[in-house]
């Protein structure tokens, strides 16, 4: 569990990049406290750089066991990410390079759909 003193340092996390290092760095330690850490890396990170990093982690990691956390990890990043800076390397990520021969039966996951409709409004 963390502490209240690591806690506290972590709420004032500027950016996301002090939460997703404390992510990787007790990734071992810290699956009892995941929720907290993914609540606060939403909230700290405007652009959703490192929200789309951690999810990406979480999901090498242990896509299965994250799940949770790494479907509100991705749809932060959809509502942050208004450049499309991070979405194309996210859905690859997650989905698998060649996610645009699977479209029809990834749409049926909601966050799929979402990100898709961002980077390709008229389809592919």
């Amino acid at each position: 569990m963390i502490d209240n003193i690591e806690k506290k340092r972590l709420e004032k996390d500027a950016d996301g990049l002090l939460t997703y290092e404390y992510i990787a760095n007790n990734i071992d330690s810290c699956y009892e406290d995941m929720d907290f850490l993914v609540e606060n890396m939403i909230k700290v990170d405007l652009s959703g750089q490192f929200v789309a990093s951690a999810s990406r982690y979480l999901y090498a990691i242990d896509a299965h066991g994250y799940e949770k956390q790494i479907s509100r990890l991705i749809a932060a990043v959809i509502e942050k990410d208004r450049e499309h800076k991070y979405l194309p390397d996210l859905i690859q990520g997650i989905w698998g390079k060649d996610y645009a021969q699977h479209v029809e039966e990834l749409n049926k996951d909601d966050n799929f759909r979402r990100i898709y409709k961002r980077l390709y409004p008229k389809g592919i």
